[in-house]
């Protein structure tokens, strides 16, 4: 019967894989999310097959995108995507270049270096922020925002073992998305949310998804909170894993004018 792993061993694994891009089969066997009913990458699919002109926003390693593209009976006449951090600016330029895709280091918060009316679909799975008004404005009329967010309170269970309570926001509402899409001059026509289970069966799971997905405890460092994720150990070791739920949103808005 193999070992039981320790603490240290699990924790220093868990800091020492590499976080560039947004492949997560790391986690094969030792953490699980559920996925959204509704299909994020099958409705971008339809909606790529239709258009002309496409921007992926935050596109990360650009690994769900280029999936996408590569399952697309035609890919449209111009393929753009951003990043902002510069590891996976270089993995999106590998995965998507090869598509035909130019990709642009852009911050989150910043402009789009895109004339108004280039694109007919801006789609984004994750997106730190949206920024409305840039997405309405390199948007054609009739054009297509598609995306699918991570919502307010999204594995609430995990940071606030580590954190203790937090005061609600809805920084990351899916009505605050709708009301800052339509103030854009955007037209809500479609949203969807989910709650959705999420399974750490180890610590170093814990660790490595906190230093991938940085909003979830912002200023992650495990010696900042050595003292919780022991805890935590101790907890999944005595009681099994660890649950919590991801929240998910899809939001589908128009440019009518």
């Amino acid at each position: 019967m193999a070992q039981a792993r320790t603490f240290e061993e699990l924790v220093n694994e868990g800091s020492s894989v590499p976080v560039e891009g947004w492949d997560f089969s790391w986690f094969e066997g030792r953490a699980t999310e559920q996925r959204p009913s509704w299909g994020y990458s099958r409705l971008l699919l339809e909606r790529v097959g239709r258009a002309d002109a496409v921007l992926d926003v935050q596109t990360g390693g650009g690994e769900v995108f280029a999936e996408v593209l590569e399952r697309a009976e035609r890919l449209p006449g111009r393929l753009a995507a951003t990043e902002s951090w510069p590891p996976n600016v270089e993995v999106a330029r590998r995965n998507l270049g090869r598509l035909g895709a130019e990709v642009t280091e852009v911050a989150d918060e910043g402009p789009l270096p895109f004339e108004e009316g280039s694109f007919d679909l801006v789609v984004s799975r994750h997106p730190v922020m949206t920024v409305w008004p840039e997405v309405a404005r390199v948007l054609r009329a009739g054009g297509t925002y598609f995306s699918q967010q991570v919502g307010v309170g999204s594995n609430r269970e995990l940071y606030e073992f580590l954190m203790g309570p937090q005061p609600p926001s809805e920084e990351r509402s899916s009505q605050r998305a709708a009301r800052s899409a339509e103030e854009a001059g955007l037209a809500v026509v479609d949203l969807r949310q989910e709650s959705l289970l999420t399974v750490f069966k180890d610590v170093g799971a814990v660790v490595y998804f906190l230093r991938k997905v940085l909003w979830t405890v912002p200023g992650f460092a495990v010696e900042k909170y050595r003292d919780r994720m022991l805890a935590l150990h101790d907890q999944i070791v005595r009681q099994g894993p660890f649950k919590a739920h991801a929240e998910r949103f899809l939001i589908e808005a128009v440019k009518t004018a």
